[in-house]
């Protein structure tokens, strides 16, 4: 069986924050990256439910969850150039990410996004643990491993 780790930390080795992508599944019956969600993990916490309001006695005391920014996809069909998925930022009327609470079993694995860089250069002040929040799209990389290949596809 394969793990992995899904980091969400506010200082990774005494540098910036680090919140990992992740796949999240959407629709079995789909095939490839069109039966899965990107999201950006923010906060991994749980939660124990109020013993009293809750109607289900198989429910477990503590829920593990995930808040998480999404990403949607771009267009209906892989980028025409690179065979690879795009996805952007979904954004609220303010501008801000839209944000969501999952439940910790509906992730799947890490994903890993890649700036779609467009025409313009890149500042040279921009560090790579700001690139998630820099640009408008990104690529899903599905060569980053043998088991995204075969998810994303």
């Amino acid at each position: 069986m394969h793990r992995e780790h899904i980091r969400v930390t506010p200082s990774w080795r005494k540098g910036p924050a680090r919140r990992d992508c992740i796949f999240l599944g959407n629709d079995p019956s789909a095939p490839g990256f069109r039966s899965l969600h990107v999201a950006r993990a923010r906060l991994l916490f749980s939660f124990r439910p109020d013993p009293m309001f809750n109607l289900n006695p198989e429910l477990p005391d503590e829920v593990p969850c995930a808040l998480v920014e999404w990403f949607s996809p771009v267009g209906d069909e892989p980028d025409d150039e690179t065979g690879l998925w795009m996805v952007e930022p979904d954004m609220d009327e303010h501008g801000s990410r839209q944000l969501g609470i999952v439940h910790i079993e509906t992730v799947l694995r890490s994903a890993h996004l890649i700036p779609a860089f467009g025409e313009d250069p890149i500042p040279p002040y921009l560090k790579s643990s700001d690139a998630l929040d820099s640009f408008h799209a990104y690529y899903v990389n599905k060569y980053a491993d043998h088991h995204a290949h075969e998810i994303a596809f």
